[in-house]
């Protein structure tokens, strides 16, 4: 019997629990400019960063496998993981903890974790492959942009760093979905590129969009900063009956090369073997681009187990996406292949090669997607089934708008001729009789003998405000579910006929998924009992979930509270400090001690990690190859030049300096040439610090700070929380003058144990007036936050504490809870310092709480009744902010 690994386990999360356990040291290490660009569409760092949740982790999780793990293939980084060798070592300075990973450790998961690796070893490529997988409708294709911008600035930068791209070359799977990506193109790139850094692309990126079959491809050999993109654009001939001129090679448009991928026509003539094949002009242009990366866009297109045969070259047609890459990687230099897909699943198990993924379940319940109600039909008739799903889709979102939209709904019928006979005759009857104008009904059947010019445009239109097509609000369809047709406004489906392709049930379905407003909304989807039972099968296939799922997205015990700000707005004045920094300049006066000879250089070498056998329990051995190092060679007049212009000073005085160190010239010329990151590292800083001084003005502001605001464009914000940590202000165990202590939301949804027994101890301690739980609500929600410096980005970041009290002798409390393991880590101990800062110049108290301390004690009694319970080191838990208050207390809370 096949040995097979457990449905629930995926390395992909596994993968992305390592990164953010260590996502301050990692991101650390990476270089300058790799930094500034993930800070710039960081919400935590820049609010007004463009990029949502799902794309922002999957981009870094792009980033730290390319830069942090070099690229690496997914079984190699599989086995690795699994051994606890090199970055996933024990003794590794990244490793989780001292006992190294989460795994277990039983016979079966050693012989899971064994079938999964032989499986990826089984179907590795000679280049990496890596799958992106995430959900229709958060945003692909404008990842893919983002990836590629990212991979030329630093191909730019790092010309010589084989980890980047020099060329894109960019698959989409039909025309359709090739014209969704020409956004690439016309897309801003200062929403997730700085702008000094998208003025470079600008002037750098050549497109090349081959739309039609016969399209050349003008790309200068050699040259860098190509995007081409293309969708069933022939890169490799078809079998040749007889030689073609050169004319004809050139020039000549036959077959499509995909169309076996993509469920084209082409018939057993395509397939080529070493003695058969041909290439076009465009393969060899292809060929002569160094440093290719392959993007594929909808890499799942016909879902389910299509989407392992496109991947995969094993035992699949040589016509094959996957060995047409193959055969450009024979050729030319490719980085990578990035499949990006919307679902990762085949036959239930997440496909391996998967490095990030980001379901359709926890779209929906994040709020990325409409929620999606399904809705089956057992035996009715057509029109009965049409009627009534006009008349509840009616009933529903009749009358009303979104962002200036109207609601549509798409009905699908099997054919032209059902359409323009059956349904559009039966459709405008049930409008009439509902007093709904037939000018709302277009017809989209890819015949333009009923489908016009202006039924296009107006189609284009449905989702523009103000437009003719927006006034369109019934959409009869025949074959448009696929990927590439983005309708915001599209509120409801209609499939009665059971499609050839049971795969476009679920493709029909999700076109009503994508969100609009920020508000939480939910689609109807209306279908026969079989197609009910077929987007169950393929949700079941494709996501690993049902749509008992989708309605009622309680597996985990978690669900989704909304929660509503409560009159009157509570209010606090706080301190608001910063600091000024001036600099000074200064004469220089004496020689500098660089240190040199006493440093140690260990944290620059370039270390190769090699194991002599993998069949045997051979050590891993560590092998320094810093002779491969292409780093740059300073003459002490390059020296001088370099140092006098990243300070702005004179290059006599830069070259003086250099010259009366006290480690001599050679000494420093030796140890740059080596590493050249010690010019920046250490010459650099002690030279400008012998020639400036920094003074340091602390500056305080009062500002009145509001702990929650009404949202913008709904009536409540949305939480997802365990029933068993969630209390609202109709708790029966609350008195009514507790009650009045607190709430200024109806609902709050805590994120632990320990943070609801702190509340539940406040709230019923007289020595206690008001009590507020702040850490649930976020900078667009409150403005209740303080600004840290994070010792591990060396950025900074802003933390809300969870909870803020007003004591019976009317001072205040800022109260933060923290699991043990937690108490000790440098994050959070920065944002201690910086709270503590903060609280004191405010006269209020920061207490940071573990969590142990919390659950078995009453924090609110006095300390010599509680700290003979605990070692030393936990009673340190209880941080103060000042142990006393010779001020008065400026700070008030308004109601």
């Amino acid at each position: 019997m096949a040995v097979t690994y457990s449905q629930d386990f995926a390395f992909s999360q596994q993968l992305w629990y390592y990164y953010a356990e260590n996502r301050g040291k990692i991101r650390s290490r990476y270089n300058d400019l790799t930094r500034k660009f993930l800070a710039y569409n960081d919400r935590e760092e820049n609010p007004e960063a463009f990029l949502r949740k799902p794309q922002f982790e999957a981009l870094e999780m792009y980033v730290f496998v390319k830069e942090f793990m070099n690229n690496q293939q997914v079984y190699e980084m599989f086995d690795d993981w699994r051994n606890k060798r090199n970055r996933f070592s024990d003794a590794s300075y990244y490793a989780l903890d001292r006992n190294g990973q989460i795994r277990l450790f039983d016979a079966p998961t050693e012989k899971q974790t064994d079938t999964l690796f032989k499986q990826m070893k089984k179907y590795r490529e000679n280049y990496p492959n890596y799958i992106y997988a995430l959900t229709m409708g958060l945003g692909k294709t404008i990842l893919m942009g983002t990836c590629i911008f990212y991979e030329f600035l630093l191909a730019k930068k790092y010309p010589k760093d084989k980890r980047f791209c020099h060329n894109a070359l960019v698959f989409a799977p039909d025309k359709t979905v090739l014209q969704s990506l020409r956004e690439i193109m016309t897309f801003d790139k200062t929403k997730v590129v700085p702008p000094e850094y998208a003025r470079v692309l600008d002037s750098n990126i050549k497109f090349h969009f081959l739309e039609e079959s016969g399209t050349i491809l003008h790309t200068i050999d050699d040259s860098d900063f190509n995007i081409i993109i293309s969708n069933t654009q022939k890169i490799i001939v078809k079998k040749k009956r007889k030689a073609e001129t050169p004319g004809q090679i050139l020039f000549n448009g036959s077959g499509s090369l995909l169309s076996a991928v993509y469920g084209g026509d082409d018939d057993e003539e395509d397939a080529w073997d070493d003695t058969t094949l041909m290439d076009n002009q465009r393969f060899k242009k292809l060929c002569r681009l160094p440093q290719l990366g392959v993007y594929v866009d909808e890499a799942h297109h016909l879902f389910g187990a299509d989407l392992e045969k496109q991947i995969r070259s094993s035992g699949a047609n040589k016509t094959s996406l996957r060995d047409t890459i193959n055969l450009l990687a024979a050729n030319t230099s490719i980085v990578a292949c990035y499949n990006y897909t919307g679902t990762p699943y085949v036959k239930n198990q997440m496909l391996p090669e998967v490095v990030y993924s980001y379901g359709l379940r926890e779209s929906i319940w994040n709020g990325f997607l409409k929620d999606a109600d399904p809705i089956g039909f057992e035996n009715v008739k057509s029109g009965e089934f049409l009627k009534t799903a006009v008349t509840e889709f009616w009933t529903r979102y009749g009358g009303k708008t979104y962002e200036g939209l109207k609601p549509k709904l798409a009905i699908y019928a099997a054919g032209v001729d059902e359409a323009v006979n059956e349904v559009a005759p039966a459709l405008e009857q049930i409008l009439a009789d509902l007093g709904i104008p037939t000018s709302s009904i277009l017809i989209n059947v890819g015949d333009v003998k009923y489908t016009k010019d202006e039924d296009i445009r107006n189609f284009n239109n449905l989702d523009v405000a103000g437009s003719e097509g927006n006034e369109k609000q019934f959409i009869i369809l025949v074959e448009k579910g696929k990927e590439g047709w983005n309708c915001c406004s599209l509120f409801g489906v209609a499939l009665y006929r059971s499609p050839k392709s049971k795969i476009f049930v679920l493709q029909a379905t999700m076109r009503c998924l994508r969100a609009i407003t920020d508000e939480r909304l939910t689609a109807t989807v209306f279908l026969s009992k079989e197609n009910y039972d077929t987007l169950d099968d393929e949700l079941h296939k494709n996501f690993n979930m049902e749509i008992k799922d989708i309605k009622n997205p309680s597996k985990n015990d978690r669900h989704r509270y909304k929660v509503r700000v409560l009159p009157p707005p509570r209010s606090i004045t706080l301190k608001r400090i910063w600091h000024e920094y001036t600099v000074h300049e200064k004469e220089y006066s004496e020689p500098i001690d660089f240190e040199l000879a006493e440093m140690d250089f260990s944290r620059y070498m370039s270390i190769m990690y090699e194991r002599d056998s993998i069949a045997r329990d051979a050590t891993t051995k560590e092998i320094n190859i810093d002779y491969l190092r292409d780093s740059m060679k300073y003459s002490a007049f390059s020296l001088a030049g370099e140092v006098a212009r990243y300070l702005n000073i004179s290059c006599i005085l830069a070259s003086r300096i250099l010259r009366e160190a006290a480690d001599g010239m050679d000494t420093i010329l030796e140890a740059v040439n080596k590493y050249n990151e010690v010019l920046d590292d250490i010459i650099i800083p002690k030279i400008f610090h012998a020639l400036f001084d920094i003074t340091s003005e602390k500056k305080t502001e009062d500002r009145e700070l509001v702990l929650l605001r009404e949202p913008k464009d709904a009536g409540y914000y949305e939480f997802s929380a365990k029933d068993d940590l969630v209390i609202t202000d109709q708790y029966p165990g609350f008195t009514p003058e507790q009650i009045r202590k607190s709430f200024h939301a109806d609902i709050y949804c805590f994120d632990s144990i320990p943070e609801r027994e702190c509340f539940m101890q406040y709230i019923s301690s007289e020595k206690v007036k008001e009590i507020y739980f702040t850490g649930m609500f976020t900078s667009n929600q409150g403005d209740l936050s303080i600004h840290y410096y994070d010792p591990e980005s060396g950025r900074i970041r802003q933390y809300y504490p969870d909870f803020l009290a007003k004591m019976a002798d009317d001072s205040y409390q800022l109260i933060e809870v923290k699991g043990d393991n937690k108490i000790d880590d440098a994050v959070v101990q920065a944002k201690k310092t910086a709270a503590e800062e903060m609280a004191v110049a405010s006269g209020v108290r920061y207490l940071m709480y573990a969590g142990s301390l919390i659950t078995k004690t009453h924090i609110l009694d006095e300390p010599k009744q509680i700290t003979y319970q605990f070692e030393p080191k936990q009673r340190l838990m209880v941080a103060e902010a000042s142990a006393e208050y010779g001020t008065k207390n400026e700070s008030h809370m308004k109601r």
